[in-house]
């Protein structure tokens, strides 16, 4: 059974940084690689960055220049470095297929206080 451990969130102040890890375990396969989501209360996942050896790294327009997405392929490892944080970026990140997601883990909740 496939599952997502996500790790490294916490509370930080604005312009702080903060760095994700997910573990997964299981077999997964991805055409179109791993992402990160953010959920926020009472809405739906939002995809925020994703990478793939074919299309490479994707961000949404928000975090485009701040959070930076890597993986390591031996470890099934994948990570989201967040820099300058913002009030906004407020909310519960979990890591899964990108596009199309299956079994979410429990994520990791980042508050950014102002």
């Amino acid at each position: 059974q496939v599952q997502f451990v996500e790790s490294g969130g916490g509370l930080v102040q604005a312009g702080q940084s903060l760095r994700l890890s997910c573990v997964a375990s299981g077999s997964i396969f991805s055409g179109n690689g791993f992402g990160w989501y953010r959920q926020y209360p009472g809405k739906e996942h939002e995809l925020i960055a994703s990478i793939n050896p074919f299309s490479g790294k994707v961000y949404t327009e928000s975090v485009r220049g701040r959070f930076t997405i890597s993986g390591d392929n031996a470890e099934n490892t994948l990570y989201l470095q967040m820099d300058s944080l913002q009030p906004e970026d407020t909310a519960v990140y979990y890591c899964n297929r990108a596009y199309q997601p299956i079994s979410w883990g429990q994520g990791t909740q980042v508050t950014v206080s102002s």
